[in-house]
């Protein structure tokens, strides 16, 4: 796990792609059954909250299992199109109002329509969602039964980033028109470093391996054991000569990890990180255009000083900025809601709409390569105070890492950070007997007026 040496750059990028716990930027919306499947197996179609019939279906990424051929109306990619339409080739033939394709036109009613063979290989298409639950039913949601247990719920977060790479390539389009806006940038080798999702079929657990909060009851957050292991695998895929590292993550959390990382990953390539405040495939989702500036940044060597090693350390691409990761702070729950911590230059640089990255600040804050704590650098082993069996305290050896240089699990500390608010010294006059009994004339006055038991007690928010 030392920084690699080689500074050449290839002619193609390699980047390491790492799925990190609870990642919206991975998680997708609930699988429901699409109308067209639910009229063919006989069950009611979904309705507007109204009771008016849906106006569209909803279409899915999914996979075609033999060849078909289908024909597409002309000139309806766009209402203009057929505005210049001395421009265009002629049709490959025309439909008939029966279906029927034919080369020439046999009536003033025949629509004409390109001819398109659709394979297996072309990858995903956008398809009516046909799968039922076991019993028959539609699915719905997530889960089969509100609230119900585990092995009653499925799972919408990807288990690696593999799947969300493959759809933005096939279903996006850049500024170009063009398809394929990651895959022509570099080639990616896809890390589950802590990820959302996982085969509990193959022995996987929630909680330890996989880290999801979806379903909301079922949520789990990551430990600080699995910090040391995410740690490792950050540590070894940049050690195998990649380009670069691409870390993916819940947006509460994302500067977090960043910031670790950037302290504690050895080595001289570009480190990014990013989220996202929408799920993928979902209307406005903002984490696929982040995914697309973040490689652009990796791959544009803005990043590097005259010896090839990057020079600004761990940063978050959020929303076209690119944040130092020690400055970077989720402020708000918004596309748009980060922002720079510190009043030190925090905002590096940003990434254009047509893929341009400009670089306007340069920290001098010591990372990757140069930081005095990066995980090459740690000791083996430090002394630490404990108490014996008779309450006395006596040093004692600690293991940092492994053998091979791995993190330890078992040696990353627990570490309390507590926040002092104003307003909460004891007052000696304070009659404790006396609050219990304003506290209770304060809940039946609000219950008396509507308000929730609960309402005086400390809410707490769940952010995706």
């Amino acid at each position: 796990m030392t920084a690699g040496s080689d500074t050449a750059p290839r002619s193609r990028p390699r980047l390491a792609v790492f799925a990190g716990p609870t990642a919206t930027v991975l998680n997708t919306e609930p699988l429901v059954t699409s109308n067209g499947p639910r009229r063919g197996y006989g069950l009611a179609p979904r309705a507007n909250p109204d009771g008016r019939p849906l106006r569209y279906d909803s279409l899915r990424p999914q996979r075609l299992a033999a060849p078909v051929t289908v024909y597409v109306e002309q000139f309806s990619a766009h209402p203009l199109e057929g505005d210049s339409a001395d421009l265009y080739a002629p049709p490959d033939g025309y439909c008939d109002p029966a279906g029927t394709f034919n080369r020439q036109r046999t009536g003033p009613a025949d629509v004409p329509v390109y001819e398109v063979q659709l394979h297996p290989d072309d990858g995903l298409y956008p398809l009516p969602y046909a799968a039922r639950q076991a019993d028959g039913r539609p699915w719905e949601g997530d889960e089969a039964d509100p609230f119900g247990p585990r092995e009653r719920a499925r799972q919408p977060f990807y288990p690696d980033a593999s799947r969300l790479f493959e759809e933005i390539d096939r279903l996006q389009v850049g500024e170009d028109g063009v398809a394929g806006q990651l895959d022509r940038l570099a080639d990616y080798g896809f890390y589950r470093a802590a990820p959302p999702g996982g085969p509990m079929r193959a022995g996987e657990r929630p909680g330890h391996d996989f880290f999801p909060y979806r379903p909301p009851h079922l949520r789990r957050q990551p430990t600080r054991p699995a910090l040391a292991r995410l740690t490792n695998v950050v540590a070894r895929a940049m050690a195998d000569g990649h380009d670069g590292g691409l870390w993916l993550e819940g947006t509460p959390f994302v500067e977090e990890t960043a910031y670790w990382l950037g302290l504690m990953i050895d080595t001289t390539r570009p480190m990014a990180a990013t989220a996202s405040q929408r799920r993928h495939g979902g209307l406005g989702n903002d984490g696929d255009r982040n995914i697309l500036d973040a490689v652009t940044y990796l791959v544009s060597r803005s990043w590097a000083d005259e010896q090839g090693r990057d020079v600004l350390g761990a940063v978050v691409v959020v929303d076209q900025l690119l944040i130092a990761a020690r400055s970077v702070q989720k402020a708000d729950a918004r596309p748009g809601g980060y922002v720079a911590t510190g009043g030190h230059g925090g905002i590096l640089g940003s990434v254009t709409a047509g893929g341009e990255v400009s670089i306007s600040w340069r920290p001098t804050r010591l990372a990757t390569w140069r930081s005095a704590v990066r995980l090459t650098q740690l000791p083996e082993s430090v002394e630490a105070a404990v108490r014996d069996v008779a309450g006395r305290l006596v040093t004692a050896r600690v293991a940092v890492r492994s053998a091979d240089g791995a993190l330890l699990e078992e040696a990353m500390p627990a570490v309390e950070i507590i926040k002092h608010a104003q307003y909460r010294e004891p007052d000696p006059t304070t009659d404790p007997q006396r609050e219990r009994a304003s506290r209770s004339r304060w809940l039946a006055s609000w219950r008396r007026a509507g308000w929730p038991a609960s309402w005086p007690r400390v809410q707490r928010r769940t952010v995706p």
